[in-house]
């Protein structure tokens, strides 16, 4: 039932959401349901789903179940996580007949294995007398069979006489993974919650879950008792500060989300080092993440932010930022007289952050909805103050009503950790749908936008370029191709046998030498470049996952420090030029 209502609320083009009413079937349905395994659907589809009316649906089904369990409502989706037959952080192992069948999930991946049952040389007679139908399924608690030599391939005998066993089994792997990828985001999305837990009720919902502790096992927490703070994260079955030092919190302690902002430099350099040489795989950036803190200039401005403004998006690929990382927003038509700016309501805080933004250019779809839109300010409003609009057609931003308490807020007011991540989110959405990350603007793109595509494309650095360059400096020398790799301030310098590239930390866009000849080359949709994937090749570990760009650079280092073994003819012309 979470599986139609989230294909449901999946958009059609053109159309918008495939079905709505049965999509608000579904959820009230898995509303009247009770215990925790249609209770972990709606706390999935909260994540998941981007529909506004949806959200709606879904918030008050949370609130409906809260009530009737009599639980507190930030509690609630913490509770409801279904543990699929998990009996261990990440493990659940059945016996199948003769076969051992472990469902693992490791990091972001989830997978099914099967394995030859160890049977022990006195009890072999008896195992090969026994039907073939008899089954003794018993979990890993109970003591399930020791297991043997992996299996690659699901046995035939599984097929034959366990085929609804199997079937149960590959439904709860897939379950789990979007299970998985939901927590992930949700706990990604914490930071501005201010959340805290005491130790065992943490240690129960997090760090000891069966599917949470995937993700929280993972990831960095502050653990402060008697006043006193200490970071923390679960390495080799204990946690450990960020020197390695085991430290077993005291019982007393209460425990929340790390994030760098709060803590000093060498702690932050420090918990980099350690992610990285134990090869620990945070699930989103939290160790590496970017630290926004106030500018001078942003001093002088007083009330709003320009530092990410002046850039050209692509308008649905910025709308779908927008969802993904709980921004309202509205998609701008040629038709429409105003526009509410994208918003992030900050209730915890009292207030609403607002990133300003206009249509680009003339041009549009069919639908009438602009295809660019321009940046410009961020600003803080009090969560009451009236709603500031835009006017098409490079009509300015009014507000309203203009009263003292309307006002927006200076931004030294703002805490640090909120502004932070508000930041960051936007260098995320103009980092990522900027027409500068387009490798193929400079063969077709609008003349209009073609300067700001060159600054954008080889210009300085955002803070997730530098934080990018930062890791990439104590990564590249353990690469393969080390010997033909040095960092500059801006580029990945790769030397091919041929020519010698420049590959810029920002756009992914390259430049060969001698004579900065623009290098034309689009990704697949997975990400891989000529058929090298970074996160896939020999060698390359990468601290934390969703940075793309971060992997289409190393895919792109790989193609090119073997240039003279390229066959993609349109790679060679442009070489060869």
């Amino acid at each position: 039932m979470g599986e139609l209502a989230l294909r449901c609320y999946g958009k059609v083009a053109s159309r918008g959401p495939r079905c709505i009413l049965v999509g608000n079937a579904a959820i009230w349905a898995l509303s009247q349901i009770p215990g925790p395994d249609a209770l972990g659907q709606l706390a999935m589809l909260r994540v998941k789903v981007k529909f506004i009316p949806a959200q709606k649906a879904i918030e008050k089904a949370l609130n409906a179940t809260a009530a009737r369990e009599g639980l507190p409502r930030a509690e609630i989706e913490e509770l409801g996580v279904p543990t699929y037959g998990l009996t261990e952080v990440g493990l659940r192992r059945e016996e199948l007949g003769d076969t051992v069948v472990e469902l693992t999930a490791t990091g972001g991946d989830v997978s099914l294995r099967f394995f030859k049952k160890a049977v022990a040389a006195e009890d072999a007679l008896g195992a090969r007398k026994k039907n073939g139908k008899q089954r003794r399924r018993e979990s890993a608690a109970d003591g399930v069979a020791a297991k043997g030599k992996e299996i690659k391939s699901v046995p035939a005998s599984v097929k034959k006489n366990f085929a609804e066993d199997l079937k149960e089994l590959k439904a709860a792997a897939k379950d789990l993974a979007s299970m998985l990828s939901a927590q992930r985001d949700r706990i990604d999305s914490m930071f501005l919650d201010s959340r805290s837990w005491p130790l065992p009720a943490w240690r129960e919902r997090y760090l000891d879950h069966p599917v949470v502790g995937v993700i929280a096992r993972r990831v960095i927490w502050t653990v402060t008792s008697r006043g006193t703070g200490k970071s923390v994260l679960y390495h080799n079955g204990h946690l450990v500060d960020h020197r390695g030092h085991p430290h077993e919190p005291a019982s007393d302690g209460e425990v929340r989300l790390w994030h760098p902002v709060e803590a000093p430099q060498e702690e932050v350099l420090s918990w980099r080092r350690f992610v990285e040489e134990n090869r620990i795989r945070q699930p989103f950036k939290q160790a590496h993440r970017e630290v926004y803190l106030l500018t001078d200039a942003e001093r002088r401005t007083n009330t709003y932010s320009n530092r990410f403004a002046a850039h050209i998006v692509r308008q649905h690929q910025f709308h779908a930022l927008c969802g993904q990382r709980n921004w309202r927003n509205r998609l701008r038509l040629f038709v429409d007289g105003e526009f509410p700016p994208p918003t992030k309501h900050l209730p915890q805080y009292g207030m609403r952050a607002e990133f300003w933004v206009q249509e680009a250019g003339e041009e549009t779809l069919d639908s009438g909805a602009f295809v660019y839109l321009a940046t410009d300010q961020v600003r803080f409003y009090r969560a009451d103050a009236a709603q500031i609009t835009s006017n098409p057609q490079g009509g300015g931003f009014s507000m309203t009503s203009a009263t003292p308490d309307q006002e927006p807020i200076a931004l030294e007011q703002v805490p640090p950790l909120v502004l932070s991540e508000v930041l960051r989110d936007c260098d995320l959405f103009v980092g990522v749908s900027s027409v500068g990350n387009n490798p193929a603007w400079n063969d077709g793109g609008p003349g209009e936008f073609r300067d700001y595509w060159q600054t954008y494309s080889f210009g300085d650095l955002s803070a997730t370029a530098q934080t990018r360059r930062d890791l990439l400096s104590r990564l590249v020398p353990r690469l393969k191709i080390a010997d033909r790799c040095s960092l500059s301030d801006r580029f990945l310098i790769v030397r091919g046998n041929i020519r010698t590239y420049k590959i810029h930390l920002g756009s992914g866009n390259i430049l060969m030498e001698p004579n900065d000849q623009y290098l034309c080359i689009v990704p697949s949709s997975s990400g891989s470049v000529g058929g090298t994937k970074a996160a896939g090749a020999p060698g390359v570990f990468l601290p934390f996952e969703g940075d793309r760009t971060l992997s289409i650079i190393l895919s792109k280092a790989f193609l090119l420090a073997a240039d003279d073994a390229i066959t993609d003819t349109t790679i060679t012309r442009q070489i060869a030029r």
